[in-house]
């Protein structure tokens, strides 16, 4: 994917507190078909640890990630 804003489903799980931006992130993903990109903006700082540790767990890839003010942003191909 050449540019990391473009995406599939977006998910806002700002305001929520660990761990619901990680299980939140987990049922979006189970919604996308193979391939398909879930952006995910997140306020929890446990979020920028925790979902991407979820990641390199499974066969999603990470496409791409930033922490901007404490707004975490995840870019996340779901794999096959």
């Amino acid at each position: 994917m050449s540019n990391s804003n473009q995406y599939h489903q977006a998910l806002d799980a700002s305001g929520l507190e660990c761990p619901l931006p990680l299980l939140k992130t987990k049922l979006a993903l189970k919604t996308l078909a193979a391939g398909e990109v879930l952006w995910v903006t997140a306020t929890d700082a446990g979020s920028w640890r925790d979902i991407r540790k979820y990641i390199a767990m499974t066969n999603n890839e990470l496409v791409a990630a930033s922490d901007v003010d404490g707004c975490y942003q995840f870019w996340i191909k779901k794999g096959a």
